[in-house]
């Protein structure tokens, strides 16, 4: 038979033989282990947790009415003002203040302490169901949170539970205000910028608008009308002007026909004499009834009046007239006397330097400006003349409109040819203002709710941290668990005493009774001799009786310090056990 036989011929009392057996070595390993467990849970220090409960309260104005700037989830800004508390200088202060890690300082490191704090300081997020206002649907929200510290001893970990509760809560009003006055100062920044970008904008449009005046597109139908309007008007010049220029040819063909000097006839049928001419005739009659007549003559004195009158009506006779006589008498003069005598004549040459003296200021009258010019003495020559000179006045005045009538259309047509390259620049310009005027109302408007959402800040009526529950003071440690740790410790005694006869068992080679016997031999014995007791295994007997009677004393003992200090004190067990029993 090989050991596969004998181990299946194993049944319960084979096992209960094998405790039996080595119930010594089982109780040694159970006690051992048990004794290590409790050891171990009482020599474990203590930690006492203490544990602060911080409400987050809603804002208290209606967010329909104001709106905070701070928009990140509570959870959220929990985290991140965790991360701004628990900074290395933060902790190092409090392990400083408070003398905490005393045994570890020595052997670790300034961050290995920084650490072991941050692991000793629970955040824990208490949720519940709230209605969301939009959707009306119901969703987990952190309404409150935890925040223990676990310490060596329950007065100091109170003390650096409510020191960390306050960095919380001024940490919160803090970045609260900071977070609010950056997103003011923010938008104000960007409103001010936007703010000189319109003002660059205005002076643009405004030197645009300027440089290309007319060639805009607010002005593109009206130019269109303008030049129409010119362009009728210009056809109408072009008439009035061939009109004129047919009849400055018909006033030209009609003057060219008479004779601007020929006399007037009277009704009398004789002509009748301008002034000038009169003057002459009466001049000339003068001469002759004075020639016959005394100065007092009647006729003579009436053609002296008439003489004056005519003079004084046409301011005198001509001076180049009165020249032009006084030159042919000298003339006349000069050729008698050549006649009678040579060059060298004293009366000639007096004649000569005369003639010349007149000749030059007959020459130097005649290149004046205002020197007479002879009129015509014809009436119709004169009309036809006036009318002439009407429409060559009109006709110049015609030119002169068509050519501002052609260079006005001219720039019309050029203001017209501008204006999509204009419309382009301009509108690309009038866009980014128009944007501009948008975004800085937008910001405007966001600078202001800034402003009234950093003052509900300053005045705490946004969201706060509010401390429900103080840091409290511990009674009893937090860890370790003591009795789960002696528990725990029971169960694996009982299995490592298990383990152990299992070990052996396997490891054993020998033949434990009649059964394992026939298994090997393949047949029973004849007769099975059981085991006689001595007198020492009596003595071992009391001792082992002894010794587990002690053994029970022990965990009396022993249950009862657990029961003390693990679960409850047995004068509260017996106050709480008398009164269940007088409630009956």
């Amino acid at each position: 038979m090989n050991e596969e036989a004998i181990e299946l011929s194993k049944d319960l009392a084979d096992y209960l033989d094998a405790l039996r057996r080595r119930r010594k070595g089982i109780l040694v390993v159970i006690g051992a282990m048990c004794i290590i467990t409790v050891l171990t849970a009482f020599l474990i220090p203590p930690v006492y947790r203490s544990s602060a409960t911080i409400l987050i309260e809603e804002q208290e104005i209606p967010k329909n009415l104001i709106r905070s700037t701070i928009t990140a989830y509570a959870w959220q800004r929990i985290q991140t003002i965790s991360q701004r508390v628990m900074t290395r200088s933060n902790l190092l202060d409090l392990i400083s203040k408070y003398g905490l890690y005393l045994n570890k300082r020595r052997s670790d490191t300034t961050e290995e302490l920084v650490k072991r704090m941050r692991h000793d300081i629970r955040l824990k997020a208490i949720t519940a169901k709230v209605i969301d206002p939009v959707t009306g649907q119901p969703h987990p929200a952190t309404i409150a949170f935890k925040l223990s510290y676990d310490g060596q001893t329950p007065i100091v970990a109170q003390k650096v539970d409510n020191e960390l509760t306050t960095l919380y809560l001024n940490e919160n009003i803090k970045t609260r205000t900071q977070q609010a006055t950056n997103t003011y100062k923010f938008l104000t920044s960007e409103a001010q910028k936007l703010q000189n970008h319109i003002t660059h904008l205005e002076t643009k449009i405004a030197t645009f608008k300027e440089k290309h005046l007319n060639s805009l597109p607010d002005l593109q139908q009206l130019n269109l009308q303008l030049m129409d309007q010119n362009e009728s008007r210009l056809m109408e010049a072009r008439d009035e002007l061939r009109s004129l220029q047919d009849r400055k040819t018909y006033l030209d063909g009609q003057l060219a026909q008479i004779d601007p000097n020929a006399p007037v006839i009277g009704s009398d049928g004789r002509p009748i004499l301008d002034p000038q001419s009169r003057l002459e005739t009466l001049e000339t009659e003068y001469a002759t009834k004075r020639a016959e007549y005394y100065p007092d003559y009647p006729d003579v004195v009436r053609l002296k009046s008439e003489i004056a009158g005519l003079k004084k009506q046409i301011g005198g006779v001509s001076d180049m007239q009165a020249q032009a006589k006084e030159a042919a008498l000298l003339k006349a003069k000069l050729t008698a006397e050549r006649a009678k005598y040579s060059d060298d004549y004293p009366d000639v040459v007096k004649l000569k330097t005369e003639l010349a003296a007149l000749e030059a200021r007959m020459k130097k009258d005649a290149s004046a400006p205002d020197a007479p010019a002879e009129k015509p003495q014809n009436p119709a020559y004169i009309t036809l003349n006036s009318q002439l000179e009407g429409v060559k006045s009109n006709i110049a005045a015609t030119i002169k409109q068509r050519d501002q009538l052609q260079a006005k259309i001219a720039d019309y047509q050029r203001y017209l040819a501008e204006t999509p390259g204009v419309q382009h620049k301009y509108r690309d310009l009038q866009r980014d203002y128009e944007n501009s005027q948008r975004q800085y109302l937008k910001l405007k408007s966001k600078q202001m709710d800034a402003r009234i959402g950093q003052q509900m800040e300053k005045d705490q009526e946004g969201e706060r941290l509010s401390l429900i529950d103080p840091p409290d003071l511990p009674q009893k440690p937090a860890s370790p668990n003591r009795l789960a740790i002696v528990i725990m410790g029971f169960i694996f005694s009982l299995g490592g005493g298990l383990g152990y006869v299992a070990v052996l068992e396997n490891m054993d080679k020998s033949v434990h009774g009649a059964r394992s016997l026939s298994a090997i031999v393949g047949e029973a014995p004849l007769s099975v001799i059981p085991y006689i007791e001595n007198s020492a295994d009596l003595a071992r007997h009391q001792r082992h009786k002894k010794l587990a009677m002690t053994s029970v004393l022990a965990g009396l003992i022993v249950a009862v310090l657990l029961v003390q200090f693990l679960w409850v004190p047995w004068d509260v067990l017996w106050f709480k056990g008398a009164r269940f029993i007088s409630g009956f």
